[in-house]
């Protein structure tokens, strides 16, 4: 054995002769003379080592070295921005690598659902983008060799302003302050201009004009009556412009009602409600009406109209507490009303309608406890847990609705 002469070849590179290191790269050693060893392995180093015997017959070894190398990824491009217009279709590219090949994944990093799971592939296609199609996109790499990795993208979809209020219509009176504010959305940094009527609006003594992230506030100090009036708030920027009006009125805002929704008693309501007005309150009209009904038909009854004395009293120094409460009512039945206030300004908008429901006659007193126990307060209700009776009437009229309002416009 010891006249042949043991080759370690790696392809056509002789790595080994006998016990000789030929190869320059000092990693690779002989262990009891025969072994090769290779210290802090490289993926280059993957591949075919042959262990050859120097003698007549040729008789070689053949070992594979397959290196694992974690993934590792990188985005394309190199920046991580995309950006693209709104409507255009936007492609986000990720580069992964390692040994096994890693699978690749994209999620949502922003999304307020979470981390959505979008698609597999290096590429991540979105068609026809928006604005809510802003945001970090994250491309994880994973080949089960130790941790995913991931990078992030960021979308920027270029777009037209958009324009939100928090009040298309705001309540002042003189002598108080009055604030509009709207919210801008849109690249390309939108200029915000504030109108009255059609002229442009600048900053005096009693008119400031702030901006917080995408809010932007009109505030005018010691409100005049020719304060009053519509007001635009306008945002352009180079790829287009857009407007939202304002209403800044003296006249009361609309009634919020505050009563459950079941009534305490079977033939009569009480009905509270809250209007804010400056001013006194000069004159309030109630109206109400039954809604006749039954599995398959519902009709609404007339409307009674009823004048009432402004309240003495507020809670606070605008607002204006009133409670009414309205007698002769069928039981079982369902009612709706709607409340419109005056003062010196003029009648303020019809209130929304608000549906309530008077007890049945044939419910004992221990179900009218336990039917006020669980009554839900609002516009929102619950099934009660009363006789069949009562179960036809606990029904929303959304069919009603819009009709409702349409007459109503063509009454007050």
């Amino acid at each position: 054995m010891s006249r042949n002469i043991l080759l370690w070849r790696r392809g056509s590179a002789v790595v080994t002769a006998a016990n000789l290191i030929i190869t320059r790269d000092t990693r690779f050693k002989l262990l009891e003379g025969y072994s090769l060893q290779i210290k802090n392995v490289r993926p280059q180093d993957a591949g075919d080592y042959n262990c050859q015997i120097g003698d007549h017959d040729n008789r070689d070894l053949v070992h594979t070295v397959e290196i694992l190398v974690p993934p590792s990824v990188r985005s394309n491009p190199e920046t991580g921005h995309v950006t693209v217009r709104k409507g255009g279709t936007a492609t986000l590219e990720c580069k992964a690598s390692g040994n096994p090949v890693p699978s690749i994944s994209w999620t949502r990093k922003d999304s307020i659902h979470g981390s959505p799971h979008l698609s597999e592939g290096p590429t991540l296609t979105l068609e026809n983008v928006n604005r809510q199609d802003s945001g970090t996109y994250r491309c994880y790499a994973d080949n089960g060799i130790r941790e995913p990795v991931f990078v992030d993208l960021q979308l920027i979809v270029l777009s037209p302003p958009e324009i939100t209020v928090e009040k298309s219509w705001v309540h002042a009176g003189e002598g108080y302050e009055a604030q509009l504010v709207c919210t801008v959305h849109g690249d390309a940094n939108p200029e915000v201009m504030w109108y009255q009527d059609s002229f442009l609006l600048h900053p005096n003594d009693r008119r400031t004009m702030d901006t917080r992230g995408e809010k932007h506030y009109l505030t005018i100090r010691n409100v005049r009556s020719s304060d009053f009036g519509n007001y635009s708030c306008v945002a352009e920027n180079s790829l287009g412009r857009a407007k939202k009006y304002i209403e800044v009125s003296g006249r009361p805002g609309p009634a919020q009602f505050h009563s459950p929704m079941y009534s305490r008693y079977r033939e009569m309501y009480n009905l509270t409600w809250s209007i804010e007005s400056f001013p006194l309150i000069e004159e309030i009209r109630l109206l109400y009406r039954k809604l006749m009904m039954n599995e398959s038909y519902q009709h609404p009854g007339r409307w009674h109209d009823i004048i009432l004395n402004p309240p003495s009293t507020r809670s606070e120094s605008y607002r204006h507490i009133m409670t009414y409460t309205i007698k002769g009512l069928d039981p079982n039945s369902v009612y709706e009303t709607i409340v419109q206030a005056k003062n010196r300004y003029g009648w303020n908008e019809v209130s929304d309608i608000f549906q309530f429901y008077t007890l049945s006659t044939d419910m004992p007193n221990e179900d009218v406890e336990q039917t006020l126990g669980s009554t839900a307060y609002g516009n929102n209700f619950r099934a009660l847990s009363g006789g069949p009776e009562f179960r036809p009437i606990v029904r929303p009229v959304l069919c009603l609705l819009s009709l409702t309002w349409l007459i109503l416009r063509g009454l007050v």
